[in-house]
């Protein structure tokens, strides 16, 4: 186990409200869906328990209107809560007005439910982009004091390509600032490549992740981890989607959790206000309940 703490994220969310599989599940089909998360985030948290892990968890809005109990579970085991939104909407596809209503929203559900400021944002697929930077301002403007929503790499539904790989402080087209943990990527000539989790983590062979995360730990630095709690769920429903939105959603279901097992063993872990302090760009008292 290395000693740089790490920051362990869990993106609480259900598996018809991912991007991957939109093209079969409309907004209002959500309602008459499996519900799964539940089950799903208590086998994480139970995972962590018995390691002694605190995580932060970036919780949906309409999750926790449904799950409080849940979002309560994840309080009292230790962990950090964070917003992920409302209703998993990418950014760039909303009005500000649209985005800063849902955002004051899912805020408030988690802040009704834990009794504590939640100060923390990721964003759906990690939508603030180059688009959608109008977003940081309504952040800051929230009452958020860090987020870690950036990937610095190019894709086809996220990506800022060449901002800063590390956590740092970053300044909004407004003047506000915050905190940012980037999601982790390996840099070689002429590439940057995702190295986070997720999709990533399924798809690499199990060596290369711990080799690649090990790689920016030897640099010196944190790296942030994320999964979502359907990832360890391979018996959740089949949906009929295309050929590469089945691949991206299905692929190494069935080994994601022994994979994740041994990422905890090797690895040192905690929440990402905890990371973010330890770095020096987030003060202590902006770090919510973490």
């Amino acid at each position: 186990m290395t000693d740089i703490a790490n920051a362990l994220t869990i993106d609480v969310e259900d598996y018809f409200q991912v991007a991957a599989l939109a093209e079969a599940v409309q907004r209002d089909d959500w309602s008459s869906m499996e519900y799964r998360v539940e089950a799903n985030t208590d086998r994480l948290l139970a995972m962590f328990a018995d390691r002694d892990i605190k995580a932060t968890f970036f919780t949906l809005g309409w999750v926790a209107e449904r799950s409080p109990e849940l979002v309560r579970r994840i309080r009292d085991g230790g962990h950090e809560i964070a917003s992920h939104g409302y209703s998993h909407q990418l950014i760039y596809t909303q009005t500000p007005d649209v985005f800063r209503d849902e955002t004051r929203r899912s805020k408030r559900i988690l802040e009704d439910i834990t009794g504590a400021p939640v100060t923390g944002y990721r964003a759906a697929s990690y939508s603030i982009t180059a688009k959608s930077r109008w977003a940081l301002d309504i952040l800051a403007e929230e009452g958020f004091t860090w987020d870690s929503s950036i990937f610095p790499v190019h894709h086809d539904r996220y990506g800022m390509p060449g901002t800063p790989r590390w956590p740092h402080r970053l300044k909004t087209d407004e003047g506000h600032e915050l905190a940012e943990f980037p999601l982790s990527t390996l840099k070689f000539p002429g590439y940057t490549l995702p190295i986070a989790g997720g999709g990533y983590f399924r798809l690499f062979p199990y060596w290369f992740s711990q080799w690649g995360l090990g790689q920016i730990n030897r640099q010196g630095q944190p790296f942030v981890f994320y999964l979502h709690p359907w990832e360890v769920d391979p018996g959740q429903p089949r949906l009929d989607v295309k050929w590469f939105s089945r691949f991206r959603h299905y692929n190494n279901l069935d080994v994601c959790q022994a994979r994740l097992d041994r990422l905890i063993n090797h690895f040192s872990f905690t929440t990402m206000s905890e990371v973010l302090v330890q770095q020096g760009v987030l003060d202590s008292t902006q770090a919510g309940n973490g």
